[in-house]
């Protein structure tokens, strides 16, 4: 274990970041919509085209190799993964509801529960208390976005948040 707080960054950069690069280096290979490409009563998309059963998964994967680095169990690290993408696609859920189209950026709904999520049910795991808890949110939050702009102008992300 490096720190508590920084296995959990890492963790969230990690599960976030694995679909990105997977969109990027595999297009839309094997890019299947988590929601099926349903519709809700409301005419809108369940979650949207950009939430995949590929990025799920390679999120789960990613984080699972990358927690035994960190002194973790790869099941931490694979269950850190999957509550964080139950956060983004909560997030994506909300914004459908809202109308927003899919990858369209809403400050704080973007962040908040994708991190919130996995830090709040496995603190425990992580041996992160409240106050590093909170420091692992309110970085994620202030890092997320400086970090989509650079993999944006690495030509990694198609567009910025």
């Amino acid at each position: 274990m490096i720190s508590p707080w920084i296995d959990a960054l890492l963790l969230l950069t990690v599960a976030n970041g694995a679909p990105v690069l997977a969109q990027r280096l595999l297009g839309v290979y094997g890019a299947w919509p988590i929601d099926g490409g349903h519709h809700l009563a409301d005419g809108r998309p369940v979650l949207g085209p950009a939430k995949t059963w590929r990025g799920l998964l390679l999120s789960m994967l990613a984080c699972a190799v990358m927690a035994p680095w960190l002194g973790l169990s790869w099941q931490l690290g694979a269950s850190f993964a999957l509550c964080s993408m139950i956060g983004d696609m909560a997030s994506s859920f909300i914004k459908r509801r809202l109308g927003r189209p899919a990858s369209s950026p809403v400050f704080l709904l973007d962040q908040l529960p994708e991190c919130v999520l996995p830090v709040a049910l496995l603190a425990a795991g992580l041996q992160l208390d409240l106050s590093h808890s909170v420091l692992v949110i309110v970085l994620f939050v202030m890092l997320e976005r400086p970090l989509s702009w650079l993999l944006f102008r690495l030509t990694i992300r198609q567009q910025p948040y």
